[in-house]
């Protein structure tokens, strides 16, 4: 009997034992192909030397001081490594234990940024439908996964919420990208207006939507756009990058490959590789400087920030991406495994859409390639692709209410960032395997 209270109490879990490369293995000897990373986290795979003999150099060194008393040399490092990799005005870090922290402090500071600018009137939150930031309170308030929302919704303070960019869903035959990006990037304008410029504190939002909706980037011009208005009502932008950052796309942060700078910036998952639990908020000098200026006490704040021996493991999980070339590998690997997934699964119907960037790719599942209608919700094929899959020796991340957090289905894939030609062969082999025989689970459910 466990006393684990696991996520899924009727759950059935193999113990995991160890790690070789890309793959992890059970008690019982059996290897996974890691396809999907746990949840886009381990992107140096499961035993890199380096960041294993940094962690344990920390540990002989020291493992913990709380950040009110010192700061450390490790943690000045990785957040002077992060601001170099940083656009020019994102110049200070705020440390945390994980991605809704990093999210919960991004809120407060956007928040007190203004009270000590005096303009304690901004109070409201903006963000889109379809759109995840983490489980905590204020996280969960700010996202648009509605399927998380619901048991707590009378626990959960005030946002506002426009149109997800979802354009193979929403964009209009007659519309170019561009026109459709300026279309749903003006919901944000016609929000702001609505309830006040002088009430709206900051936008929020992933610039490629990562569990909720399967990998969907964002289309050209649309955060440009959205900086704009942004910056035009005295917003701030808030670009959550918790799965899509740190290299997951082909660049360290997502939004480059946009072109705009936001005023606050959030990372966790690969930031430790999975070997340590660390998250980071990384604010314009603006921000900071008004804090500093102002009160100069951030009133936030968590007892393992900063953690010593998670910004180690960190410092050693950036390093190795750059001086590795690993971002390169994320282009190279990320375009075959689109091109594979393209070729390998044309004969199946029901694959509606692969989209993404880099090693971060969605498979939207429907039944109908033409009218884009969903699978039905009793057909359950996500939790039939994950059995199956897991049965095949592959982790991927099958998920549902991709549309509206009760329609649709997707398949979420982000490997780690060392996976190499064969593997990407043998991951893409697995999944069709896989989705052949799930399929004929699911409809046979759809019957019944």
């Amino acid at each position: 009997m466990s006393h684990v209270f696991h996520r899924n109490c009727s759950a059935k879990l193999p113990t995991v034992s160890r790690g070789e490369g890309v793959y992890l293995i059970d008690s019982e000897g059996k290897h996974y192909l890691d396809g999907c990373g746990g949840a886009a986290v381990s992107n140096l795979g499961h035993d890199h030397p380096k960041v294993k003999a940094a962690i344990k150099s920390q540990l002989e060194a020291i493992p913990y001081a709380h950040t009110g008393f010192f700061t450390s040399e490790v943690g000045e490092s990785l957040a002077t490594k992060l601001v170099s990799l940083s656009p020019e005005f994102l110049k200070y870090v705020y440390f945390t234990s994980g991605g809704s922290e990093a999210v919960e402090a991004a809120l407060k500071m956007a928040r007190q940024y203004f009270v000590e600018r005096g303009l304690q009137c901004k109070t409201q939150f903006i963000a889109r439908r379809q759109s995840y930031h983490g489980n905590t309170l204020g996280a969960l308030s700010v996202g648009g996964n509605e399927w998380r929302r619901e048991p707590f919704r009378p626990l959960l303070s005030a946002a506002h919420h426009i149109a997800p960019c979802y354009a193979y869903r929403d964009q209009r035959s007659d519309e170019s990208e561009d026109q459709y990006s300026l279309r749903v990037a003006n919901e944000l304008e016609t929000k702001i207006l609505d309830l006040g410029p002088e009430n709206v504190m900051a936008f929020i939002a992933e610039p490629v939507v990562g569990a909720t909706a399967g990998a969907v980037p964002a289309t050209k011009g649309y955060l440009s756009r959205i900086r704009a208005i942004c910056d035009r009502y005295d917003v701030l932008l808030i670009l959550d990058e918790v799965m899509c950052g740190v290299g997951r796309t082909g660049t360290f942060f997502a939004f480059e490959q946009d072109q705009i700078t936001p005023d606050i910036v959030t990372i966790a998952k690969g930031l430790g590789a999975g070997y340590q639990s660390i998250g980071a908020t990384i604010a314009h000098e603006k921000i900071y400087d008004q804090i500093a200026e102002g009160s100069g006490f951030f009133q936030h704040g968590h007892t393992f920030m900063g953690h010593p021996v998670a910004c180690a493991a960190a410092l050693a999980t950036i390093e190795t991406i750059i001086e590795d070339n690993l971002l390169q590998n994320v282009r190279n690997m990320g375009a075959l495994l689109e091109h594979t997934l393209r070729e390998q699964l044309a004969d199946f119907t029901f694959v509606g859409d692969i989209r993404g960037r880099g090693l971060f790719l969605g498979i939207e599942l429907v039944s109908d390639p033409e009218s884009k209608a969903p699978l039905p919700v009793a057909s359950k094929s996500h939790q039939w692709i994950k059995r199956i899959a897991m049965d095949n020796g592959l982790m991927c991340y099958p998920m549902s209410g991709t549309i509206d957090g009760r329609q649709g289905h997707h398949i979420l894939l982000a490997p780690p960032f060392i996976i190499t030609e064969s593997e990407v062969i043998e991951l893409v082999s697995r999944l069709k395997s896989t989705l052949r025989k799930a399929s004929e689970k699911w409809e046979v459910t759809d019957v019944v």
